[in-house]
């Protein structure tokens, strides 16, 4: 058998297949950061992936970064959530939240003028944000007191209870790509010289305080987390990622978590090296790869041992049928850049299946 379409155990039960859908930010969420109906029906065309992990999802109010995206800290956006996983259910699919805080990528004209927050005051320097106001440079961040950061990781757990709240069946904590978490991680960002900064281990003390956090609301099983430990996006960079990546596989251990999901690569190839075989010689649970991985490399990759399950973006954005055409070799849709993050249906929901 196909190994991409062995069934894999993941939390509380099996999956069918080990084709995972990324997370990704679309911004078709409708205004207070509430989930749109059209974004149940785009997650129900995708149900019959392995997994779905949702998008990027603010866990706390004033913390957006994109300005359409969603979130999970009120009541109305619980209520649409629950419109999502409904629909995916339906279909007989899963469906994880990633539960997210942007840190200093975020700004003041998407947050009612909060100023952002982060790890250390340092702003980041290249790109720009997009907001009401067109697009902007980021703004300098404050660095948080501990007393934040200790709010802020209830944040994350009252997030984990609303998501449950909402029907989904585990959430991903977003570790990843230059946002508050990556940013403690890496010492580019963090210049802290409290319990928060310096060594491996107090960098990676906001992070196991969320992971704790959670768990105790979903189970450990429940509970994925996504790195980037190569990704420059957002200004991202550390002076030894390789090492800090495996320490913190080796660390991860201690929480069992369902999945460990690692971005293997770069977005802007500035920093490059392997980090799955360090990884996954020192983690011992499910490990999920991701970032430019083709069908046929992650059908070597599974078979050879070197990743326990692939997540793809971007096929799952042009083939909601994605699963389906990898079962019988079909051609694969193209994806349309230009609509990934456009509001409305076109390039969201209106990629065709093979049926037409």
């Amino acid at each position: 058998m196909n190994p991409l379409l062995q069934p894999l155990k993941l939390g509380d039960s099996f999956i069918n297949n080990r084709l995972i859908m990324a997370p990704m930010t679309r911004c078709r969420a409708l205004d207070n950061h509430v989930p749109s109906p059209l974004m149940a029906d785009y997650y129900a065309q995708r149900a019959t992936a392995g997994l779905i992990i949702a998008e990027a999802t603010m866990a706390m109010e004033n913390n957006s970064a994109f300005w359409m995206e969603p979130g999970i800290y009120s009541n109305a956006q619980v209520s649409a959530w629950k419109v999502v996983t409904d629909a995916v259910h339906a279909k007989g699919g899963k469906i994880f939240l990633q539960i997210w805080h942007g840190g200093r990528a975020c700004h003041p004209l998407l947050n009612n003028g909060v100023q952002p927050v982060s790890s250390s005051a340092i702003a980041i320097v290249h790109g720009e944000v997009h907001t009401p106001q067109g697009m902007q440079p980021y703004t300098l961040p404050r660095e948080l007191t501990i007393k934040e950061i200790q709010e802020i990781v209830l944040g994350f757990k009252q997030a984990a209870i609303n998501a449950k709240e909402a029907g989904f069946d585990g959430v991903e904590v977003h570790g990843a790509n230059g946002y508050l978490i990556d940013q403690f991680l890496r010492d580019g960002t963090n210049k802290r010289t409290d319990q928060y900064g310096g060594s491996f281990e107090n960098r990676g003390r906001f992070l196991f305080e969320i992971l704790e956090a959670v768990c105790s609301v979903w189970g450990s099983e429940n509970v994925g987390l996504r790195i980037s430990p190569l990704n420059s996006y957002n200004d991202i960079i550390d002076s030894e990622p390789i090492g800090l990546y495996a320490w913190l596989a080796s660390e991860l251990n201690r929480f069992n978590l369902g999945y460990l999901h690692v971005m293997r690569s770069d977005f802007f190839a500035q920093q490059s090296g392997d980090v799955m075989t360090p990884i996954r010689a020192a983690y011992k649970g499910t490990l999920i790869g991701n970032m430019g991985y083709t069908p046929d490399e992650a059908f070597k990759a599974i078979d050879e041992g070197e990743v326990d399950a692939v997540a793809f973006g971007a096929y799952f954005i042009a083939n909601p049928d994605f699963v389906e055409r990898i079962k019988c070799g079909a051609p694969l849709n193209q994806p349309d850049s230009n609509t990934f993050y456009t509001p409305g249906s076109v390039g969201y929901t209106d990629y065709p299946f093979m049926d037409g």
